[in-house]
């Protein structure tokens, strides 16, 4: 599955590039905040001076300020991006299809190293947000697996196939699981060396590195 424009990569519209520089001012600005005074007298107004943008804008982006800490997921998998990848079968990689997602989304600047870097001294000092990141993680883990299981049925059914078979949201658990193992593997690649490869190059190295080991045949 090739990933358009809309869901994951190619031109951005206007709107979507001036929501994402708040979403992402926000955080900056919480992120660099918390290093001054501390977790607890951190406030969401002092957040939203620091991006220039009223409090209530802050909650259009982030339900308190933990949240404004804790980051992004490695990829944006909202409902019309599930919609077109659980449409894509039958057949196909359903892992490669999320990295192609991911490798989209990391060529138009969703995924972003300061913000990485800012956050990893936060996480390492607050237990308490490394804590509310794994649990978002662990949430996102499941709605992928979800997701993959939901196109394995579509599939099994076009294919006249079970599509109860419990394999399939075993495998789907499996490819959750494996794909966010390959995004933190390619992204520790990718921070060694960023002048070397480009994220979504390192992101497509990192999934023929897994075919490998796992006893696969890299594609060309």
């Amino acid at each position: 599955m090739q990933p358009d424009a809309s869901a994951a990569g190619g031109d951005v519209g206007l709107r979507e590039r001036k929501r994402r520089a708040t979403r992402r001012s926000i955080q900056v600005a919480a992120l660099r905040l918390i290093a001054e005074s501390g977790l607890d007298q951190l406030t969401v107004d002092d957040i939203s001076r620091e991006a220039g943008v009223s409090p209530r804008t802050f909650f259009n982006y982030f339900p308190s300020k933990e949240e404004s800490l804790t980051g992004d997921l490695p990829i944006q998998f909202g409902d019309e991006v599930a919609a077109r990848f659980e449409d894509a079968g039958p057949g196909g990689d359903p892992l490669r299809d999320l990295v192609d997602i991911m490798a989209g989304q990391a060529a138009d600047g969703t995924l972003d190293p300061e913000l990485h870097q800012l956050r990893r001294s936060v996480i390492h000092e607050y237990p308490q947000i490394a804590a509310m990141r794994l649990d978002r993680i662990r949430s996102f883990e499941l709605e992928i697996a979800d997701s993959v299981t939901r196109r394995l049925r579509a599939d099994a059914r076009k294919r006249g196939l079970d599509a109860d078979d419990p394999a399939l949201p075993e495998r789907g658990r499996l490819t959750g699981v494996v794909m966010l193992s390959l995004a933190r593997a390619a992204w520790i690649a990718w921070l060694e060396h960023p002048d070397d490869v480009s994220l979504p190059d390192q992101l497509h190295r990192s999934y023929e590195q897994l075919r490998s080991v796992v006893g696969g045949t890299p594609s060309d």
